[in-house]
């Protein structure tokens, strides 16, 4: 996990829709990623969930309607206080009412006053009736409170609380983690960007049920996306076959082949201003696959007749435009600073990270990785931590060069 992510503050208020239920667990999740967490609760919301179960997981009060403009705590200014000590507030569920009460500003309810004091990144997750969502006043009031800068995160689709079938339902915990930590994310340089990474293997079959693949877990890539996601990037990723949950905001074409990923990258090349190729793109593939299961026959060798793939970031190097961004992948396993300049001419790349997958705590399907980021003009940057700290390492070379 990023450094940056621990030991935030969040002022976290729960409104009061059915998916109150959910606040305990997103709240520990917090906690647990080292976050400090103080919650305000609707008055409403207190029908669905405890204040004690809140406070319990919190080690902190939960700051309730009661305690607004009260002879007790009003004294406090908790609207005024929280908001001020908080580095991001999340409104999980958030109400019809909610909303409207933030698109309008009124400041009548604790939550109300708390969100038209803030001045921190404002996150609202909906969540209701199908309908209720859809409606032309809800709809407005979302557009509203966008307009300000605030982040309102559509609601998933499927089997609502209430029988109906649609969208309404309160994101996973995931989603709203991730939402949550870009809004925290200390960078935002890649706004109005767009980023196209490559991640994973690629599967190029002998026949039906054998293939010729590589250990890549896509990891590397895929926190690749996720950081050029938070720093504001619109990203595609294309991933070859691994078993990773896809990145929260980002476009996610899943391919198998070596020829499929060269397509795909093709087809998004033009319209990107960086081109990230962190795939470990099989070299080679069988010449002609067969159509049924290759029979073993005892005492006889397979032979298989190999032909080499596609150059896909030596293609892309080709067609490169002027001010666009490519980075090149080397996974070495000698001479890796020689090998890697010597692609960065051939493939007519910008700069190239390069590995040693024999080295430890650096190979495939580690969680950490050590990488060299070499430029087209030799300069040689070392970055090694989570695979989370050298994707932000790497992207801040891209932003480097694009300088």
């Amino acid at each position: 996990m990023n450094q940056w992510k621990s030991h935030r503050k969040i002022l976290f208020c729960v409104s009061g829709g059915i998916a109150a239920y959910k606040a305990p667990d997103i709240l520990h999740g917090w906690i647990k990623a080292g976050c400090e967490v103080e919650t305000i609760l609707t008055r409403s919301a207190e029908e669905f969930v405890s204040p004690l179960a809140l406070s319990t997981l919190s080690k902190r009060r939960v700051w309730r309607e009661c305690d607004f403009l009260s002879a007790e705590h009003g004294w406090k200014i908790p609207h005024i206080s929280l908001t001020d000590w908080a580095d991001v507030f999340v409104v999980a569920p958030c109400t019809a009412n909610l909303l409207r009460i933030c698109a309008e500003g009124d400041s009548s309810t604790l939550a109300g006053a708390a969100m038209l004091a803030n001045k921190k990144p404002l996150v609202l997750f909906p969540a209701m009736n199908s309908n209720m969502i859809s409606n032309v006043a809800t709809q407005e009031h979302i557009e509203a409170i966008r307009s300000r800068a605030h982040i309102v995160v559509d609601p998933d689709s499927g089997l609502l609380a209430c029988g109906y079938e649609g969208k309404g339902r309160l994101p996973g915990n995931t989603v709203i983690y991730e939402y949550v930590w870009k809004a925290l994310s200390p960078k935002n340089d890649l706004a109005g960007k767009r980023v196209l990474v490559t991640a994973g293997p690629t599967h190029e079959y002998i026949d039906p049920v054998r293939f010729i693949s590589n250990p890549s877990s896509g990891k590397m890539g895929y926190a690749i996306a996720r950081a050029a996601w938070y720093r504001g990037a619109a990203v595609t990723l294309v991933s070859g076959p691994c078993s990773l949950t896809p990145p929260v905001g980002v476009n996610v074409i899943d391919v198998c082949s070596a020829e499929q990923m060269r397509d795909a990258c093709i087809e998004n090349a033009a319209d990107s201003d960086v081109i990230i190729k962190a795939a470990a793109v099989g070299d080679f593939c069988v010449e002609k696959a067969a159509s049924q299961k290759i029979k073993r026959t005892v005492g006889e060798p397979l032979v298989l007749t190999l032909e080499q793939n596609s150059d896909i970031a030596a293609e892309l190097g080709k067609i490169k435009r002027k001010g666009q961004i490519l980075v090149g992948f080397a996974a070495e396993t000698e001479n890796c600073i020689e090998n890697a300049k010597k692609k960065i001419i051939s493939k007519n790349l910008d700069m190239i990270a390069v590995n040693d997958v024999l080295a430890e705590g650096a190979g495939f399907a580690s969680d950490d990785n050590t990488v060299s980021i070499i430029s087209k003009d030799g300069s040689i940057t070392s970055v090694c931590g989570s695979k989370d700290e050298v994707a932000d390492g790497l992207l801040d070379a891209v932003v480097q060069e694009r300088a």
